[in-house]
Order: structure tokens, then C-alpha cells, then sequence
């Protein structure tokens, strides 16, 4: 559906998106994932083609996508709205500036306004409206007109964890039967949601694949050791060659090592050795978030 080609922007003499690639399929739910600055709001303003890149290609189903605009939903991260509007004259209004006919507008913003939970409010004033609710109106303005790819900036990032759960839970009905791209820098929500993870730093790709394909490739071995005083067994475990990174508290260290074998062998060995009184040696699996730091970090 959609095709980026070495998308490149530059504000003076700051390269904000240099030169990225990737595609999203139909039908799939992408993340793009990234800390504050990588360069995630830039790309989607391109996309939406309110921001000219400065080069490269992006086609939509194929052609140019200067007229795409007519086929994405848009979400902002944070969506204004008129406060004078009721929720209903809202979609009205949207469904009108997508050309849809009266008919259309009618039925649509019946089912979208009970889809998002909103049908008890809709003549109320805008104005009224809770953040949470906004949020839920802005899924409904960017559906009303059945666009082919909806895109949303940051769209669970300013709600509280109930509020978030309920926009999760919509987005999971949505995916179903569309085609998603939302940035977000809550690597759960992707993990939940999503089928595919573009993880951004530097306004770089550093990251382009399915989720489980980037644990996979990615992942180093973790061993957990847990045993009193490990402020004072822990510096001993420090090798170069076998050890990547650790991390310690008072009562346990989080070992990570270059090789699974190697590094269980000479841990036990050492273990054995210093006589430890161990309650926990556990190998790990990394999670996407601890993989995402890793990565940003030694970029």
C-alpha cells in the first residue's frame, strides 16, 4: 500500500529524516517507534503530505501519493477541535469536506459515534469534552470518510491508563479491517497491537521488521543471579570477553553475555567457586523495550 524511498528532510542546516526506507503492506499495523526528536512526527507530516521532503520517494498503491490525502484517516497527537461544535455537527463537518453525500455522513456518524462510545454526548458542545473523549472523537473524524490508511501521531501518549487501555482496545477492532501506521515511544502498546516495528533514532531506521524477527535477531542472552550482598559478588563477574553489560542491585545482578553457553558455564563456575548462597539463576529473554534502549543507546 505504501512505499517510502530514501526519505530525506532538512530544516536549514539540521538533517531532521535521512534517507529512510520501508513499506507497509495492506492490511498491517506498523509501529514507528522512537525517542522524542528521532524524527517520528516529521515522517508522518510527509506522509500526510503536509511537509515537503527534501528527497526521496513515497508512493502510495503505486503512484505518486500527491493525492493520497483523500484516502488517509489522520489523527494528531493532540487534536483541536471547534468547542462551539456538538460531537455530531463534528463528523458533519468532516464527512462534508470528504465529499461524502448526506446519506452517507448520516450512517457513518451513527455507527462511529457508538463505535467510539460517544452517541450519549454527541449534541453536547465540544468544548465539554474530556481529554479522553476528544481523543475518541479524533478516531471518529479520521474514519468517517473509510480512508484506506489511518495514521495517528502519539494517539494514547496525554491518557490516563484506563483511557489508554479503551483506546487500545478500539484500535484493536480497527486493525481488523484497516490498514494502520501510529508513532509511539509506549513499546507495550506496539508490542500489542502491532505487526511490524520501525524504530527510528537520529532521524535513522535503525529497525525494520516484524516484532518477533527483531527479538529474535537481536536479542543477547540475559542470566539473572540472585543472592545476598551482590554489591560485593557482582564487580567480580565483570569479563570483557564474555561479558556484555551488567546491571545490579543489593540482592541480584542482571548479567548480559555474548554467548548462552560460554557465559552459563563460567558464571556457574564462578558461582561455584565464591561459594555463592544463590536463589535465582534464570536465563531471560530480553523484552522489546530493553532491546529498543539498547539500540538507541549504541547508535
Amino acid at each position: 500500500m505504501l512505499q517510502v524511498h530514501r526519505l530525506y528532510k532538512k530544516y536549514g542546516d539540521q538533517e531532521v529524516v535521512k534517507n529512510v526506507d520501508f513499506a507497509i503492506g495492506d492490511g498491517e499495523c506498523v509501529a514507528l517507534l522512537g525517542p522524542n526528536g528521532a524524527g517520528k512526527t516529521t515522517i508522518i507530516k510527509m506522509l500526510i503530505d503536509i511537509a515537503k521532503p527534501t528527497g526521496g520517494q513515497i508512493l502510495f498503491q503505486g503512484e505518486s501519493h500527491g493525492q493520497m490525502r483523500r484516502h488517509i484517516g489522520y489523527l494528531p497527537q493532540h487534536p483541536t477541535f471547534y468547542p462551539w461544535m456538538t460531537g455530531k455537527e463534528l463528523l458533519v463537518f468532516m464527512g462534508r469536506l470528504s465529499d461524502l453525500d448526506k446519506q452517507t455522513i448520516d450512517r457513518r456518524m451513527d455507527e462511529l459515534l457508538d463505535f467510539v462510545g460517544l452517541s450519549p454526548v454527541m449534541n453536547k458542545r465540544i468544548g465539554t469534552y474530556s481529554g479522553g473523549m476528544k481523543q475518541r472523537l479524533g478516531i471518529a473524524q479520521a474514519l468517517i470518510h473509510q480512508p484506506k490508511l489511518l495514521i495517528m501521531d502519539e494517539p494514547v501518549s496525554a491518557m490516563d491508563p484506563l483511557g489508554r487501555r479503551d483506546m487500545l482496545e478500539l484500535l484493536k477492532v480497527i486493525k481488523q479491517e484497516s490498514t494502520i501506521l501510529f508513532s509511539t515511544h509506549i513499546l507495550h502498546d506496539a508490542e500489542e497491537l502491532c505487526d511490524k516495528i520501525l524504530i527510528l533514532h537520529q532521524g535513522k531506521l535503525l529497525v525494520n521488521g516484524s516484532i518477533e524477527h527483531v527479538i529474535s535477531e537481536n536479542q543477547q542472552p540475559v542470566f539473572i543471579i540472585q543472592a545476598p550482598q551482590a554489591d560485593e559478588w557482582a564487580p567480580k563477574l565483570v569479563h570483557r570477553d564474555i561479558v556484555e553489560s551488567m546491571e545490579q542491585t543489593s540482592q541480584a545482578a542482571k548479567i548480559r553475555v555474548k554467548n548462552i553457553e560460554q557465559g552459563r558455564a563460567w558464571l556457574l563456575d564462578n558461582i561455584q567457586r565464591m561459594k555463592l548462597p544463590i536463589q535465582r539463576f534464570e536465563l531471560v529473554q530480553e523484552s522489546l523495550e530493553e532491546i529498543f534502549i539498547r539500540m538507541v543507546r549504541q547508535s
